[in-house]
């Protein structure tokens, strides 16, 4: 008799808005593990889709076009093994979601770089977009010790 399929582990990305960080490194990760992972992403508030992610992660192979910033409050009936905030206001709602789910959290403090005024221009946005998910994925794959994946 076949044993029954275990769900795969269910990972959640938090941020703040859901719109950068979160979203770049579900992407990283679902890219990375494939089925073996169940992974999303969330913010405390919405926030809107940001080009110049869509743009440094096609530079890898990663389409995250279809993202559609989402909040935790949407998230109200799933559970979670891990959840990996990246903002100090995710992590403060990660902790109060412990309160009814069991699960392990984590906080990975990470720069924003939507927070670097556009007049620094296209050039100092783009590097600082790249090292993001560039230290995103170093960080991922230590973390999920996932050796490969996308080229950055």
């Amino acid at each position: 008799m076949a044993e029954p399929c275990e769900a795969p582990p269910r990972i959640l990305f938090a941020c703040t808005l859901n719109a950068v960080r979160s979203p770049m490194a579900a992407a990283i990760l679902h890219q990375l593990a494939g089925p073996r992972l169940a992974v999303t992403s969330a913010g405390v508030r919405r926030g809107h889709a940001d080009p110049f992610v869509m743009a440094v992660m096609d530079e890898i192979g990663i389409d995250v076009t279809a993202h559609q910033p989402r909040i935790f409050a949407e998230l109200e009936r799933q559970t979670f093994s891990t959840i990996i905030t990246l903002s100090p206001e995710a992590q403060h709602h990660a902790v109060e979601l412990t309160r009814i789910m069991k699960a392990e959290v984590e906080y990975w403090p990470t720069f924003d770089p939507s927070m670097i005024p556009p007049a620094a221009g296209r050039a100092v946005l783009i590097k600082a977009y790249r090292k993001l998910r560039d230290d995103l994925a170093y960080k991922i794959k230590g973390r999920f010790e996932i050796a490969g994946g996308p080229p950055v």
